[in-house]
């Protein structure tokens, strides 16, 4: 066969376009983007642990503060050169004040039932909150993988903790340590 036949046959080293092999390259460089532009992807959260952690970047709630949900009242990236490690991961704070606040109490500013989605766990499944979907209710963050389950919630937060505490023994003991 002539090196010219080969092209049109999609053989050999001078192959033409190949659709298959384009959308996988496409796939793959949008998975890509996605981590580095810090979007959460459903493969990025890890749900078999006992505090979400992304399996990429090692990060807790996607790199969000965890004190800044209650010290300024809105979600707020951390900074790469104010990290602390707890539980397993680690957590990113604007500020050193931050950092040692959280160092100080985390059971206080760390995302009650590990990050996971309170109405979720009401149902019995474990789902990853969404650090963009929160409610500090009782001086406690609670993150929701949904904004309809955050609204839910804040409607009857004393029945739907009731349902997220009894469930969450038995679906906490199925985690990973």
């Amino acid at each position: 066969m002539t090196a010219q036949r080969q092209e049109r046959n999609g053989s050999g080293a001078g192959a033409g376009f190949r659709p298959g092999i384009a959308l996988i390259g496409l796939l793959a460089g949008l998975g890509t983007f996605a981590a580095l532009a810090g979007f959460p992807t459903a493969a990025g959260a890890q749900t078999t642990e006992r505090v979400i952690v992304n399996r990429y970047t090692g990060l807790a709630i996607e790199g969000y503060d965890p004190v800044a949900y209650f010290a300024d009242a809105r979600a707020e990236l951390g900074r790469p050169n104010f990290e602390a490690s707890q539980a397993g991961a680690v957590w990113r704070f604007r500020n050193e004040s931050n950092r040692a606040s959280f160092v100080a109490h985390p059971e206080i500013y760390g995302p009650q039932f590990g990050g996971y989605d309170p109405i979720d766990l009401a149902r019995g499944v474990t789902y990853a909150g969404n650090p963009r979907f929160w409610l500090i209710v009782k001086q406690r963050l609670y993150l929701f993988g949904r904004e309809q389950n955050r609204d839910a919630f804040a409607a009857d937060p004393a029945r739907q903790l009731r349902a997220a505490e009894a469930r969450w023994p038995a679906l906490e003991q199925g985690l990973a340590r």
